[in-house]
């Protein structure tokens, strides 16, 4: 093989694999469909085989998964070659890509991302949603550059933790127990209870384990939504974080349990890997954007 290998060919890669698919790799890259196609063809080419099945969604082939970690690796690099000397001259730029779980993405990164616009305009952060337990994978694979973790344990450096998030009982405002100040998680038992599959079932277990309490979920529902939706039907009740208020309807409550329940909540880089300068810039102002900003629910 003699075509050499570029970093245009390896960032078409990423992007194919990111996005799934060849237009939408192009509206990422912002360079034109063709342009990608071909940037694709010829890594396969000097490869000597496919990276990429093409499909709806487009997938990488065995040959590109194995590639696809070098390749972002290599396109990391260079974006951090670009951060350090825009340090020298002037500031933070580049892209953030940034992973976090539907309640912090509804709750808490919105005041973030307004701060760090203010604070640095020359930075693109890019949000993608997803469940508790696949955060960290997406995080050490290279899929994202921080992620805001749950219960992530001690803090490696450089990393900030935003909190605990307690867990509330979600119920309609017309429930007997909605007026309670707390309510014991026994005291659900009646009603049909509807189970969040998003990642914090093993903390409504260990509430209903430490209470002595039975739990026998009536439905297991993975979009938070349509949980909310259920409850808001009257089909029945659940258990979510407080920072789920905000996507309530104004005829649903959150209601602190008993026995109290917390998940901790902290915004990183990789752990296996060093963080891009412009990931370490914005993690490095988060404590003083967030300073005096509590979690709603946090315990005091």
């Amino acid at each position: 093989m003699t075509t050499e290998i570029n970093l245009a060919q390896l960032r078409a890669l990423v992007a194919v694999a990111d996005t799934g698919g060849f237009g939408a790799a192009a509206d990422e890259l912002g360079i034109s469909q063709s342009a990608v196609s071909h940037a694709v063809g010829a890594l396969e080419r000097a490869l000597g085989a496919p990276v990429v099945m093409r499909g709806t969604p487009c997938r990488p082939t065995p040959l590109g998964e194995q590639v696809l970690p070098h390749a972002r690796t290599a396109v990391a690099s260079a974006a951090a070659v670009r951060t350090v000397a825009a340090q020298l001259t002037g500031g933070l730029t580049g892209t953030v890509r940034l992973a976090a779980p539907t309640t912090v993405c509804q709750a808490l990164l919105p005041g973030l991302l307004r701060d760090w616009k203010a604070a640095y305009p020359e930075v693109t952060v890019r949000v993608f949603e997803g469940e508790d337990a696949e955060l960290p994978a997406w995080l050490e694979a290279g899929t994202v550059d921080a992620a805001v973790l749950v219960d992530a344990g001690p803090l490696q450096p450089g990393a900030v933790a935003l909190g605990a998030d307690s867990m509330h009982a979600l119920l309609r405002r017309d429930h007997p127990l909605a007026g309670q100040e707390t309510i014991h998680v026994g005291e659900l038992e009646d009603d049909d209870f509807l189970l969040s599959e998003g990642g914090c079932e093993r903390h409504i277990r260990e509430a209903y384990r430490r209470a002595g309490a039975r739990f026998a979920p009536r439905h297991r529902i993975r979009d938070l939504n349509t949980l909310i939706g259920m409850v808001h039907a009257g089909v029945g009740v659940s258990v979510m974080p407080a920072l789920a208020l905000t996507m309530l309807p104004a005829d649903c409550v959150l209601v602190p349990i008993r026995p109290a329940v917390h998940r901790t909540l902290t915004l990183t880089g990789p752990a296996g890997r060093p963080w891009s300068p412009v990931v370490s810039g914005l993690l490095a102002g988060v404590g003083a954007m967030t300073k005096g900003r509590a979690l709603a629910g946090a315990p005091a």
